[in-house]
C-alpha cells in the first residue's frame, strides 16, 4: 500500500498511531484503501497489473519495455501482476476485474482485446493500453482527435498503411490481385485492411478479404486465400501472429506475404513496414511512471506513436520465393 510524504514524516518522527489514523489515505472504492496517485514517488510502492493478449513476439517485447522502463524510473517501487489470456477475450475480461478487484494503482492493457475488457472494467484505475493500432475504432469513439479522456490513453503500433501497401507495388509491380488475411474478431485488424485495401485499389490491384474467424478456421481460409491471390497481406493480427507457421506452411514458396509488422513477418512474411514494439511499450512505461507520480494526467494524455518505421525482410522466405529484395530493406534477425 503507498503510503503519502507526510505519513512517512510522522513515521520517522515517531508519531503515535492515532495522529497516523488521522492522516492515512482514502478508503473503500476501486483502488482497495489506497490513496490516488500523486506526490514525487519518495517511498511510495505500487502495483501495476498488465494483461496481455497472448503469447507471441511483438506483444512479449512491449511488456518487456514497459516493465524496464518503469523499473529503470521508480527502482524498487512497483510490483508487476502479469497475466496472459492465452488469447481469449473472454479471460481478458476476466483478468481486468480480477485487477479492479485487487485495487491495483494501473493497469497495462497489451491488444485491444485486453484494452477493451479493462476499459469497460473500471473508469476509475488509470489504464494504458499498448500493442493498439486505433483507440477511436478499438474503443468505439467517433471522430477520435487522439485523447481518448477520462482513465484511459497509451501507445499505438500503428504503422503508416499507405506506406505498407506500396511496398507491395514495390516488389510486385505486376501482380493482379490481393488477398488481405485477418481475424473478424479484432476490429483493428478490419480497419488496417479496409485502409490498405483502399491504396491498392487505387494502385489498380484487385483485393479481396479474407476473414478467419479464430484459431480453428486459419489454414482453411489461408489456402483460399493464398489460391486465389498473386500477394497477400497480414495486418498487425494477434491472431495471425499466433499462427504464424500455419500461414507459412501454406505460403512459402509459393504466395508471397507482407505484414504489418515484424513478428508476423519473421513467422510467415517477405517484408514488412514495422515498428519496434519494445520501444513502444518503453515509452508506455514512462507514461505510466509519470501517471503513478502524479506528474501527468491520464485524462489529459493524447495516444503515442512510434516515431520511425523500418522497412524490413525475411531472408529465408525471400530465398524460397527467389525474390530479390529491393534496396533499402534490413534483414530480420533472429527472434
Amino acid at each position: 500500500m503507498r503510503m503519502t510524504k507526510k505519513i512517512l514524516a510522522l513515521l520517522l518522527a515517531g508519531a503515535v498511531t492515532g495522529t497516523l489514523a488521522a492522516c492515512g489515505g482514502p478508503g473503500g472504492g476501486e483502488s482497495g484503501g489506497n490513496p490516488p496517485p500523486g506526490g514525487d514517488g519518495d517511498g511510495a510502492v505500487y502495483v501495476v497489473g498488465i494483461s496481455q493478449l497472448v503469447t507471441h513476439e511483438a506483444l512479449d517485447a512491449a511488456t518487456r519495455g514497459f516493465q524496464d522502463a518503469l523499473n529503470e524510473l521508480l527502482p524498487g517501487q512497483v510490483t508487476f501482476d502479469v497475466q496472459n489470456a492465452a488469447n481469449d477475450p473472454a479471460a481478458c475480461a476476466s483478468i481486468a476485474t480480477s485487477f479492479v478487484s485487487k485495487g491495483v494503482d494501473l493497469i497495462m492493457a497489451n491488444a485491444t482485446p485486453a484494452l477493451q475488457a479493462a476499459a469497460a472494467a473500471t473508469a476509475d484505475i488509470p489504464i494504458l493500453g499498448t500493442s493498439v493500432t486505433e483507440y477511436g475504432v478499438a474503443l468505439g469513439i467517433r471522430d477520435f482527435t487522439g485523447t481518448v479522456g477520462g482513465n484511459v490513453s497509451g501507445t499505438s503500433d500503428l504503422a503508416p498503411l499507405d506506406q505498407q501497401a506500396a511496398m507491395i507495388r514495390e516488389w510486385y509491380p505486376d501482380a493482379e490481385t490481393v488477398g488481405l488475411l485477418y481475424c473478424a474478431g479484432e476490429a483493428n485488424s478490419q480497419y488496417q485492411v479496409d485502409a490498405v485495401q483502399r491504396c491498392l485499389e487505387d494502385m489498380g490491384y484487385t483485393c479481396t478479404q479474407y476473414a478467419f474467424a479464430d484459431s480453428n478456421d486459419v489454414a482453411a481460409v489461408c489456402r483460399a486465400a493464398s489460391d486465389a491471390s498473386d500477394v497477400l497481406y497480414v495486418p498487425t493480427d494477434n491472431t495471425a501472429a499466433s499462427n504464424a507457421p500455419i500461414i507459412d506452411n501454406i505460403c512459402r514458396g509459393v504466395t508471397p506475404v507482407f505484414t504489418g509488422e515484424e513478428g508476423v513477418c519473421r513467422g510467415c512474411g517477405a517484408a514488412t513496414l514495422s515498428i519496434s514494439y519494445y520501444d513502444v511499450g518503453r515509452r508506455t512505461g514512462e507514461m505510466a511512471a509519470d501517471i503513478l507520480t502524479g506528474r501527468a494526467d491520464v485524462s489529459a494524455m493524447a495516444v503515442e506513436y512510434a516515431p520511425a518505421f523500418v522497412k524490413k525482410y525475411n531472408a529465408a522466405v525471400c530465398a524460397d520465393l527467389g525474390v530479390t529484395v529491393p534496396a533499402g530493406y534490413e534483414a530480420i534477425g533472429a527472434a
